[in-house]
């Protein structure tokens, strides 16, 4: 019997899950500490909540779970799917329980989602989104503090050469206009430029023409992009200023592009006071796949990496597909396995999490008749605060010190006849392969004063 998963699935094995739980555990705790809840929500969605969320290619990349008749036979119509993202889940709670919720929501969700694609590096079917949403308030204010909470996250993640590209979609709409690409074929062109970074201009080029895009529009649009990219500036305020300056004069009088450069502008003041203005760089390309985007939309990227490490955007009229209500909202995600790829070839986890086990201390089995005893003094050394492991067999003691080695476990202690004889425990570092006896009601201090002074 085959047993790997399934194709674009993964085991997540323990220094894996490890890894993944230190990510974890920082991403929470800085969106717990910028005020934002925890929200959890099912799986599996009624098929129509999914439907026309997120436009034709993301649609279809939706799993989608066929209906059982009497017999428990599937019928081929479909009326279940996996969720394909957290957003619009969010915006289906929001629309259900919102007389239960705050006028300004903030809210965090960690958990899988699922998409039938084609599966490659760093790229799976099931994976995990660490998201951060903000509901009620159109204010420039909130994508200032989701970009916070973002670099924060990356920050205290140990990178240092990260940045967020940040655009508008009214500002992209206003360059097709200006690009004069038609507007019944908007949605194509933003499919196509959302491919850049990916196909090159080239391929960028052929897929707006295989979607009906003139290649005089395609090409004057390109020359826009590339224009704003390219502004002799190093310096990424300037590079900012500049970049909004030619916005103005490209977008000319479209009042929902200069609202969004406006919007973009205000933006880019606030992350400025908030401390990250370095971080934010104004990218005109960025286009975000998803089609319910409304106004600023970001994404988070390093160098020599072509995917990106999270993304979002302000998404106003989605939850108003689920109410009579239209409630503006905003949200960023990061892209936990990706982070994770990165982290790992770059070598950015911390000692203790890269450590062949999560124990500190291996408690050894004299024999058979003092199994007990050494069960009481691993509860002692627990109840201390110290992650311990008990050997399960009454081995001889060198097979048992070479098993703690190839765990990477600290610490050996052992209560054979003579400790028991004398109230006191042999403790061994295997670190430094030093062997001392103690007494027993002072081992854990003991350890725990080496684990503070080595390493």
């Amino acid at each position: 019997m085959n047993t790997q998963p399934a194709r674009g699935m993964r085991d997540i094995l323990p220094m894996d899950a490890r890894r993944r739980g230190y990510v974890v555990s920082i991403i929470k705790d800085v969106y717990e500490r910028y005020g934002f809840e925890p929200l959890e929500t099912p799986a599996i969605e009624n098929i129509e909540t999914l439907t026309g969320k997120y436009g034709e290619e993301a649609g279809g990349l939706v799993f989608k779970i066929l209906k059982r008749g009497a017999e428990g036979k599937a019928s081929g119509v479909a009326d279940l799917a996996l969720r394909y993202d957290l957003t619009v889940p969010l915006a289906r709670v929001v629309a259900e329980y919102k007389d239960r919720l705050p006028k300004f929501f903030k809210r965090f969700q960690i958990q899988p989602v699922y998409r039938a694609e084609r599966p490659g590096r760093g790229r799976f079917r099931e994976f995990y989104q660490c998201d951060v949403d903000a509901i009620g308030s159109t204010s420039p204010l909130v994508e200032a503090e989701i970009l916070t909470a973002a670099c924060e996250c990356y920050a205290r993640l140990g990178f240092k050469d990260f940045f967020i590209k940040l655009n508008h979609r009214g500002v992209l709409m206003a360059l097709l206009d200006a690009a004069k690409v038609a507007s019944e074929l908007h949605s194509d062109a933003l499919t196509a430029i959302d491919k850049l970074d990916k196909i090159g201009r080239e391929g960028v080029m052929s897929e707006m023409s295989g979607r009906g895009i003139k290649d005089e529009s395609a090409r004057r649009l390109l020359e826009l992009l590339d224009a704003l990219a390219h502004t002799g500036s190093e310096d990424v305020k300037s590079f900012n200023r500049i970049a909004l300056e030619r916005l103005v004069e490209f977008i000319g009088d479209n009042d929902a592009g200069a609202q969004g450069v406006e919007n973009l502008r205000r933006i880019l003041e606030l992350c400025e006071s908030a401390g990250i203005g370095e971080r934010i760089k104004v990218d005109a390309s960025l286009a975000r796949g998803l089609s319910y985007y409304t106004g600023a939309i970001m994404e988070a990227s390093v160098p020599d990496l072509t995917s990106s490490i999270g993304g979002g955007g302000r998404y106003d009229n989605l939850i108003g597909m689920f109410s009579k209500e239209q409630i503006p909202a905003c949200g960023f995600s990061i892209g936990l396995e990706r982070i994770l790829l990165v982290m790992t070839e770059r070598e950015m986890f911390p000692a203790e999490v890269e450590r062949g086990s999560s124990a500190q201390v291996m408690v050894a089995i004299w024999n058979d008749e003092s199994a007990g005893e050494s069960l009481r003094l691993a509860s002692e050394l627990r109840n201390e605060g110290l992650r311990v492991e008990v050997y399960p067999n009454a081995d001889k003691l060198g097979k048992q010190f070479k098993y703690a080695a190839s765990r990477e476990v600290n610490f050996v202690v052992v209560i054979g006849d003579e400790e028991r004889a004398t109230g006191e425990v042999a403790v061994k570092d295997l670190r430094v392969g030093e062997q001392i006896r103690v007494k027993r009601e002072s081992v854990a201090e003991e350890i725990k004063t080496r684990l503070r002074n080595v390493g």
